[in-house]
């Protein structure tokens, strides 16, 4: 459905020099995290997320949140337990964002790294082309605890790609760092035209545990690192830091931009401590970096603005110190966009069929699985589901069709579907129908339509000769 992978993937025709002219500023906040296989227990995420403890007290939000976790724990009992729930992790950072009214838009896991996006509610209907991607390279590639994990999407009329990466350790393991980040740019292929590749989308943010150390490692111990950072040294210390360096030199890294962290650096602490574990050499392993590729467009320019980058020192939990970030990004509006609508439902019956009806505009291009949800009223996940039916596309029934007909099913068009008496609704609820335009499991998908919210009821049985005195 809407986070599996499929064999059958559509290309959907978005040209790279199409026109926009309206544009809106969107924020992004983006968190990067090895929580080093804890668990959220006992731990407030507010000020991480630059939240207030209650709802009613926060000064601004963002538009997206970007979770990013490494050395997420990914025990076999875990992975068990994930198929069936969110991981520990997404529920509680679901917790806070749903009294906010965000929804996860997609979560994508490979072993201990976890990539989550949440959204506004008001912008549901304006992220199309949803798809993910992933990269082993540990143990040449075999194993996924070290790699990337990825997720595309379109926002309104621009193109997103965002990076959460965990590369190899070790101050002496820099090539390794380099050839993971070479495989990966290489490996991850997207099947939207013209977006194939990470750096094809106007939007790039790549973050994660890094790994990059300082240089040095013979003639720089632990403990004068340390002393440079108690003597606010950072600037002498980061030029010594090896992204740095491999960016300067274009060995790696060199389409992204960053901020030089201002920041002391994120790794390594004793856990439950701000005191640095003198058994590795202190460094910014953790980091946020971002791409834009301004000339994608015939008349306008694309932008982005970093607002903020710092770290959150009064976590402890791990050995490394979480890092955030928020960008401003200029976003411009798809005219072409088309959404289904869904005539209002007067009431469901539960345990019979029910018919729906929606209109689909013209110019709408259906995908070969496309399907329509069943959701409670504010759900705040689309992988809430609670029942769907695949909608009849008529591409598969195109060999069957002559040109009237064809030319027909181009026009804007109301479409009956049936749910079958099968699907149980508690009662007592209201519901929602969302339509999504898919390709496939794991393929490429994108929530198009969204109805009014419905009540159900269960029909009264009819009397039998038995109930009459």
């Amino acid at each position: 459905m809407f986070g599996r992978k499929s064999s059958k993937r559509r290309r959907k025709n978005y040209p790279a020099k199409q026109e926009y002219h309206s544009h809106t500023s969107h924020r992004i906040y983006v968190v990067t995290w090895n929580v080093s296989t804890k668990f959220p227990e006992n731990i407030s995420l507010h000020k991480l997320l630059g939240l207030e403890n209650s709802p009613d007290q926060d000064s601004h939000l963002p538009d997206f949140f970007v979770i990013g976790l490494q050395e997420v724990n990914a025990q076999p009992q875990n992975t068990l337990y994930n198929l069936f729930k969110d991981d520990l992790w997404t529920q509680k950072f679901k917790d806070i964002l749903k009294e906010r009214d965000y929804v996860v838009i997609k979560t994508e896991q490979m072993q201990g790294l976890l990539l989550s996006v949440f959204a506004r509610r008001k912008h549901l209907l304006h992220l199309r082309q949803v798809e993910t991607e992933y990269t082993r390279t540990g143990l040449g590639g075999i194993w996924g605890n070290k790699g990337a994990v990825s997720i595309r999407m379109n926002i309104y009329g621009s193109s997103i790609c965002l990076v959460n990466a965990h590369l190899a350790a070790h101050d002496h393991m820099l090539e390794e760092r380099i050839n993971d980040y070479e495989r990966i740019v290489q490996e991850q292929k997207f099947h939207v035209k013209a977006k194939e590749t990470i750096f094809d989308h106007d939007y790039v943010f790549w973050f994660g545990d890094l790994n990059f150390r300082l240089t040095g490692e013979a003639t720089t111990s632990p403990d004068e690192i340390r002393a440079m950072v108690a003597r606010d040294e950072l600037k002498q210390l980061i030029e010594r830091d090896q992204l740095l360096l491999v960016r300067r030199e274009g060995r790696a890294f060199q389409k992204l931009q960053e901020r030089l962290p201002q920041f002391p650096p994120t790794f390594k602490f004793e856990h439950g401590s701000n005191e640095y574990d003198m058994k590795r050499r202190p460094a910014w392993t953790d980091r946020i970096l971002y791409a834009v590729n301004e000339n994608n467009y015939r008349n306008v320019r694309l932008t982005v603005e970093q607002t903020s980058y710092k770290s959150h020192p009064s976590y402890n939990i791990s050995d490394h110190k979480p890092v955030t970030s928020e960008f401003t990004l200029k976003v411009y509006e798809d005219e072409s966009e088309r959404t289904i609508s869904f005539k209002p439902i007067e009431l469901w019956q539960v345990g019979e069929p029910n018919t729906i009806e929606y209109v689909i505009p013209s110019g709408f291009d259906e995908s070969n699985a496309d399907w329509i949800g069943i959701y409670r009223e504010n759900f705040n996940s689309l992988n809430e589901y609670l029942a769907y039916e695949y909608t009849e596309t008529y591409k598969d029934k195109q060999h069957q069709l002559n040109e009237q007909q064809m030319q027909h099913l181009q026009n804007t068009r109301t479409v009956r579907l049936t749910f079958s008496e099968n699907v149980s609704l508690p009662l007592g609820e209201r519901y929602q129908l969302l339509y999504f335009q898919s390709t496939g499991t794991r393929g490429v998908t994108g929530l198009v339509g969204i109805s009014s919210p419905f009540a159900v009821e269960k029909r009264c049985p009819s009397p039998t000769f038995d109930d009459i005195d």
